[in-house]
């Protein structure tokens, strides 16, 4: 299924929204839960949650990890799996995302939100090219203008923990010219790289779970922060996306703005 737009949806997706992106929070622990309730106080339209639910995805965890907390947004979620999540799909991802929405979530989908497509790839299942889902990938690209944000779970490039994933580049190639931004998870911590192939890249991990160091002095982050737990917030209108960091104090700890072209 190309485009999903769930019915909780309350914008229309050529009016402005906030969105709101992270993952690697979904442990139980109570920064989650901080996490959570800084995004909820926002009156959100949307979260994309980067992946994993701790540690290995299972329903229990779903049950127990994920739906306390993350699960208060779960009817405005747009997920995509993380390492941890898909080894145990059918078990706990699966049939989670099944009964909220009432039907199996797709690996791989678009929604619109505030003028911008957001594509969902996953990065845990086949994406070598000219597989199944990069050709759709192309064909998600397709059509005129860049304002398009794509998103998974391991980050092209990383000055975290674990680094830069080479095997991600089929997804990350087509994006040149295409889209504007790019959300990873991951890596627990937060980082703005500096701009590549006219893409500005997130890694947004600091969902809740124990923060992972960067590598010092790695000149491709523009911003970086490897101990607060906080989310990035993309307030969305046609033409532009104003991001934030933002940490559970609700302190604002990088932002900017990015312009794209409708194309029209």
């Amino acid at each position: 299924m190309d485009e999903h737009k769930p019915a909780q949806a309350r914008a229309p997706a050529s009016k402005a929204a906030v969105v709101w992106a992270v993952g690697d929070g979904a442990d139980g622990g109570s920064a989650a839960d901080s996490v959570v309730s800084l995004i909820r106080r926002s009156d959100p339209d949307r979260l994309l949650y980067l992946g994993d639910v701790y540690e290995y995805g299972t329903a229990e965890e779903f049950r127990d990890n994920y739906a306390p907390s993350w699960g208060k947004l779960a009817k405005i979620t747009a997920p995509t799996p993380g390492n941890h999540d898909w080894p145990n799909h059918r078990e706990g991802y699966d049939p989670y995302w099944k009964s909220i929405r009432g039907r199996t979530f797709p690996s791989w989908y678009s929604l619109r939100e505030g003028g911008w497509k957001i594509i969902s790839v996953n990065s845990e299942t086949d994406h070598r090219s000219g597989s199944p889902q990069v050709r759709w990938l192309k064909r998600a690209l397709r059509g005129p203008g860049d304002c398009r944000i794509a998103f998974w779970h391991r980050p092209r490039f990383n000055a975290g923990l674990h680094g830069d994933a080479p095997g991600v580049q089929p997804l990350w190639k087509p994006l040149a010219g295409r889209a504007r931004i790019a959300l990873w998870g991951h890596d627990h911590n937060m980082q703005r790289l500096r701009q590549r192939s006219g893409i500005v890249q997130f890694v947004s991990g600091a969902g809740g779970h124990k923060p992972y160091p960067l590598v010092p002095l790695d000149q491709r982050v523009a911003f970086g922060d490897a101990s607060t737990p906080g989310a990035l917030r993309l307030d969305l209108r046609p033409g532009s996306a104003r991001y934030r960091f933002v940490s559970v104090a609700g302190k604002t700890l990088d932002s900017g703005r990015v312009s794209c072209h409708t194309g029209r």
